[in-house]
């Protein structure tokens, strides 16, 4: 008997991460700066942090999932 799992994503739900990453980057930079010259490139900033930080837990989870 074959299982299925409840929880499979697809590729659609990824789209959901630009909006979000946007979103949550610019409240960020909105939190710290009050200058919209000053928001957008930490906004920038925020969401390169961001994506780098998911990159690395994503790196260590394949890891850990292809050789343990």
């Amino acid at each position: 008997m074959q299982q299925t799992s409840r929880f499979t994503m697809t590729i659609s739900y990824y789209w959901y991460l630009l909006p979000l990453l946007v979103a949550i980057a610019l409240v960020y930079a909105a939190t710290r700066q009050e200058v919209m010259s000053a928001i957008l490139p930490h906004a920038w900033r925020t969401a390169v942090w961001i994506v780098g930080f998911m990159l690395i837990i994503f790196l260590v989870l394949f890891a850990i999932n292809r050789f343990v």
